[in-house]
């Protein structure tokens, strides 16, 4: 395969969380596919270890990829050995270690960036400090908030307008000021930056953030413009941010073996488990997962495989290992007894996208991480909806109010994700949400309406706007790094 002798040379920088991983990993296999450009990932040992056998496969097909491991500061933060990531399970305290282990990747990235002398650092919005870094070293700098382009508006009209402060109960609703949709909030769904819980430290970390966006040369989006083409719009012209939608970043995997790999390996055996779903009628399936770092305690877990069970739908339902303990604490006596053949439990790593894109499947419960969110509508699945914390809140009103691809399952209190979630969904609300989601006229409108949204996600990966946005990106940037040899050299 030719290549150009310079490619333009783009450096990755994840946060050390599966939810950012995984996506920042697809786009740097997205850019290394572009004729004439680089990747190289700049991580950690323990978080590049699951991804090693998907870049050799991207180095074998002829793409310039690489990973740059960097040694994670355990010693210097006060953290044990291991644990590299955010999904680790973590007291409050190793928590604040653990970010102050962030923030001592300081100094070893600006040595890669200067060994490297990358054209382009694309780097989690969640290291503020990457700007400066590039600043000082003539790098531009593109920031990745893996979330969508609703949530980034919500955020930062709730952050600046501060609207709670006009309510007398952190449940009584405001409206959410100068966005485009009419979207009423309460202060109990809001994290700790928008509830008066930020310690000065905290608070000028946020602002450093937002501020980072700003002035760095741009930022990069998992979406694409015709899922949230008013708020795309508000995020560039109101809020004055530079940005590229050019996902669902997802699609970049394309084969059987892609999916299979993408992220972790699969607790499961995968050929019995599309086996298992090909024993079943089309979007008949409920799939249940809420991803790698929520906490749900045994009585929360127990509730929702009595709601399963009282629904009368199939599932599959991916339990963490961490949260499974002691069986007989969390599942209710004879459960997988009774729901043999209806019911799947994978106890670890489910292949995602591999089971979303089924035909069986038809519903999809879900923490709205943004993650799991784009990959359901990538693949035409609606939603349960059942928002924990982070920005998932937000997530939610999109899902359910502007897309109208989702249904309520009724949680409406943030929380930490380091803690136990404490607010009980009975089995009740949950069989409810499911027969409403799975069954009926409205669920045919709903699914109707996703499938669409499925239709629209391949077009933008595939010549459209998201195809057009890349292009565009990669064009500014090789003409950011002519006039900068021109202007080091006097000519080129």
């Amino acid at each position: 395969m030719a290549r150009n002798p310079h490619p333009l040379h783009i450096l990755f920088f994840p946060h050390l969380a599966h939810g950012h991983l995984i996506p920042m990993i697809d786009m740097a296999r997205l850019f290394a596919r572009q004729p004439g450009v680089k990747s190289t990932i700049v991580t950690t040992q323990l978080n590049a270890s699951p991804f090693f056998q998907t870049i050799e496969n991207e180095r074998k097909s002829g793409f310039q990829i690489d990973i740059q491991v960097i040694k994670f500061p355990y010693q210097e933060a006060g953290l044990p050995e291991g644990y590299e990531n955010v999904s680790s399970r973590y007291s409050q305290q190793m928590g604040i270690d653990f970010l102050k282990a962030l923030s001592l990747l300081r100094q070893p990235l600006e040595r890669v960036v200067r060994e490297c002398r990358p054209d382009c650092l694309v780097a989690d919005q969640s290291f503020p400090w990457v700007t400066q870094v590039a600043n000082n070293l003539g790098v531009p700098r593109l920031a990745f908030p893996p979330t969508s382009n609703f949530a980034m508006c919500v955020f930062n009209s709730l952050y600046r307008n501060q609207p709670r402060q006009y309510v007398t109960s952190d449940y009584e609703p405001f409206v959410v000021p100068d966005i485009p949709d009419k979207i009423t909030m309460i202060g109990q769904q809001q994290p700790d930056e928008l509830r008066d819980r930020l310690d000065e430290e905290m608070k000028k970390f946020m602002d450093e953030a937002l501020e980072s966006d700003v002035n760095c040369y741009g930022v990069v989006m998992n979406s694409f413009k015709e899922l949230e083409p008013a708020y795309v719009e508000h995020y560039r012209k109101v809020m004055g941010r530079k940005t590229w939608n050019i996902g669902p970043l997802s699609l970049c995997n394309k084969d059987k073996k892609d999916k299979l790999q993408r992220g972790n390996e699969a607790s499961i055996d995968v050929n019995d488990c599309l086996t298992w779903l090909d024993s079943k009628e089309p979007n008949s399936v409920l799939y249940v997962c809420f991803g790698t770092s929520c906490w749900f305690s045994a009585a929360q877990l127990n509730e929702i495989a009595k709601g399963l069970e009282e629904s009368g739908q199939d599932f599959i339902w991916v339990v963490r290992e961490v949260d499974v303990g002691k069986e007989e604490e969390w599942l209710p006596e004879g459960f997988e007894e009774r729901v043999k053949g209806k019911g799947l439990i994978i106890r670890g790593w489910a292949p995602q996208v591999l089971i979303l894109e089924h035909e069986a499947v038809g519903g999809f419960m879900s923490h709205l991480g943004w993650n799991s969110t784009l990959e359901s509508i990538t693949y035409g699945v609606a939603m349960i909806t059942w928002p924990l914390s982070n920005e998932q809140f937000y997530n939610e009103k999109l899902v359910t109010e502007v897309l109208r691809v989702g249904v309520a399952v009724g949680v409406e209190e943030w929380c930490d994700w380091m803690e136990e979630h404490k607010f009980l969904v009975r089995k009740e609300s949950i069989a409810m949400a499911v027969r409403k989601l799975m069954e009926g006229e409205e669920a045919e409108e709903r699914r109707e309406r996703a499938g669409k949204l499925k239709e629209m996600a391949r077009r933008a990966v595939e010549g459209g706007s998201s195809e057009c946005d890349l292009k565009d990106l990669l064009d500014g940037l090789r003409s950011v790094t002519v006039r900068k040899k021109y202007d080091n050299f006097g000519n080129i």
